[in-house]
């Protein structure tokens, strides 16, 4: 076999096998997760494909596509999003590029196909080489929180302004009550749609939300959280927990919960949570530097005073 030749496996493995997998996975990304295929498959009237990656037959990684279509796929669309995701001692280009072969053999660009790649790296040569065309889009940021690091060690990346911030949510007893089994969520999605629409920024629809609640919580992966002070919430965050990461989904702060930096203590307090449940990366989601949009800065601002690292993919391709 030649080196660096790629083969890719679909749905041979039962959930079971899956998710062992995906555990050993660092940064495993949420819409590579097979809850979220779960959730957002009936949704969206798509299907899922699991895939096993073998680079020189040996196992390699994982990824997961959506697809949509007519019968026969005449008319087809195949979704990449955020992967592939590879195990320890792969994922360099050379096998990235073979993953890419692999797939433009699988799902080749023609008449009648619609395809989406929002690859997880940064090289956007490569996927030129590979044969996908560029949208003329940024490339997709996120900032990753490493929970590995011990807490003296997490509170001092972060940035002065920031912990300045937790110092005080801290000294101002504010109350926090967690929830893991959905309780609180109706409230949580009516303020979030509110904030959503008069703010104008980007983020998951609430029917998602809610999809993704009802997969999530069974299987213990769901952690909600809200700031409350004389009775009311004035912050509240929504967590979603995948293989050994967790994604940061909805964030919420009325004016009372700016005032006390509620938002950055009940985030701070999150993270030690999920270190204790043994989340080893924290995704806090997507940020960027549209000028356009007057809020998109002060998120940026907001995710990145944590003190993690701000990643920037390729983009999207197709």
């Amino acid at each position: 076999m030649d080196s660096n030749q790629c083969k890719i496996e679909w749905n041979g493995l039962a959930l079971e096998a899956w998710e062992a997998r995906f555990a050993k996975l660092k940064r495993a990304t949420l819409l590579q997760s097979y809850d979220y295929a779960r959730a957002a498959c009936p949704l969206y009237r798509q299907k899922a494909r699991w895939g096993l990656i073998y680079i020189d037959e040996a196992e390699a990684g994982l990824v997961q596509v959506m697809e949509a279509g007519l019968p026969g796929n005449i008319i087809h669309a195949v979704m990449l999003d955020r992967g592939p995701l590879w195990f320890d001692g792969f994922g360099a280009p050379a096998h990235m590029a073979a993953f890419f072969a692999a797939f433009n053999r699988e799902f080749p660009a023609r008449f009648g196909r619609r395809r989406r790649v929002i690859p997880e790296t940064a090289d956007a040569a490569l996927l030129l080489e590979s044969g996908f065309r560029r949208l003329e889009r940024p490339g997709y940021q996120t900032v990753w929180v490493d929970l590995q690091q011990d807490e003296q060690a997490l509170r001092a990346a972060m940035k002065p302004q920031w912990r300045n911030k937790v110092n005080k949510g801290e000294k101002a007893g504010l109350q926090i009550e967690w929830d893991e089994t959905g309780e609180t969520l109706p409230e949580l999605l009516t303020i979030y749609q509110s904030d959503k629409s008069t703010k104008g920024y980007d983020g998951p629809s609430v029917k998602l939300l809610r999809a993704m609640a009802k997969t999530f919580i069974p299987q213990g992966r769901f952690l909600a959280g809200r700031t409350v002070l004389d009775n009311q919430p004035i912050a509240a965050i929504l967590i979603l927990c995948h293989g050994s990461a967790a994604t940061y989904q909805v964030g919420w702060s009325s004016e009372d919960g700016r005032k006390t930096a509620a938002h950055n203590h009940l985030l701070w307090q999150a993270a030690c949570r999920l270190k204790d449940k043994g989340i080893k990366d924290f995704d806090l989601g997507g940020v960027n530097d549209d000028a356009d949009n007057p809020g998109a800065k002060g998120i940026k601002q907001f995710k990145e005073g944590m003190g993690g690292q701000t990643l920037t993919y390729a983009g999207h391709f197709f």
